[in-house]
This record gives structure tokens, sequence and C-alpha cells, in this order.
């Protein structure tokens, strides 16, 4: 037996079967259609499971947006600062303290502060923060969080109109 005739032959004494031209195009249609099935299925889950209404209702959506975007330019006009302090206390609480001047530095007057942790993961555990009106412009409340990220939102208003609204992404230790 030749070199040449033992490569030729498989283990077992047979002739290898040789790569036709039927035999690639019968595995190129195959796998194409694999994709084309997988595609056909992932297309029908995504139609099926998910109707596209984010809002049921986008008309009080886009006016509730419109009034938000007057509010936040409204805002920017006054030129408010408003500066916030979270201080931790030994009892496990923490003294949320909060300041608010005009454009020219005086304490704002007259004003009333809402204050609230909202979690950015689970609305039931969110804490809103008392706050007591220490002199015109200043406040300060208790609350008692979990350690982690949170967003302070801070609201200012006089008479129940909305002033001012801040939020920022604190993160507690």
């Amino acid at each position: 037996m030749s070199i040449l005739s033992s490569r030729s032959s498989g283990r077992d004494g047979r002739r290898p079967r040789e790569l036709t031209g039927r035999t690639v195009l019968l595995c190129l249609v195959a796998f194409f259609a694999v994709v084309a099935a997988v595609n056909v299925i992932m297309m029908t889950a995504a139609v099926t499971t998910f109707s596209g209404v984010e809002t049921v209702n986008s008309y009080q959506a886009g006016v509730s947006f419109a009034r938000e975007e007057a509010a936040a330019e409204a805002q920017e006009s006054r030129h408010w600062r408003v500066n916030s302090s979270l201080r931790p206390q030994a009892n496990g609480l923490t003294q949320v303290e909060l300041s608010a001047q005009d454009r020219t530095g005086q304490p704002l007057a007259g004003i009333a502060a809402t204050v609230s942790l909202i979690h950015p993961n689970d609305r039931r555990r969110d804490r809103p923060v008392v706050m007591q009106a220490n002199a015109p412009g200043r406040f300060s409340g208790i609350v008692t969080p979990s350690p982690g990220q949170w967003d302070l939102v801070i609201e200012l208003s006089r008479d129940g109109e909305r002033l001012f609204r801040s939020k920022e992404r604190i993160n507690l230790r």
C-alpha cells in the first residue's frame, strides 16, 4: 500500500465524501432558512408583546411637558440660589438643611419648601422630608434613609404655586 492511497482513504478504508456544489448550496440555503425563521419568531414576539403605547393620553403628556418647560424657563429667569446639605447624625438619621436666596442674595420670605428623597429604582423606598422653616429662606428636616443612591428633589412654592424645582443625584453612606 502506498502513502498516497492511505491518505486518500478514510479510517475504515472508504474514500471521504466529496464536497459538491449541491452540498454547499443546501448548507447555504439551510443556514439562511434558520436565520429567517429566528427573525420571524423574534419579530412576532416583539409585535405581540408590546403595543408601542407608553403614554395613555399623549395630548395630556404634551400639555404637561409644555407646562413644565414654561415653569423651568420662569424658574431660570428668577436666578434663585438654593443650597442644600445633608448631614448624617449619630442615631442613623440624616439632617437636611436648605437655604434659598433671590438674585441679590436676600433670603426668600413667604415660601414653603418640600423635600423628598426619591429612590431611583423602587418607589416604595421614597422618603418625604418634613421641612420646618427656621428663618426666612432657611429650612431643616430629618429623614431616615438607607445608604445608597437617591434623587434629592427640592420644590419651593408660594401660595400653592411651585416656583422652583431641582433634582440632584446624591450618594448616602
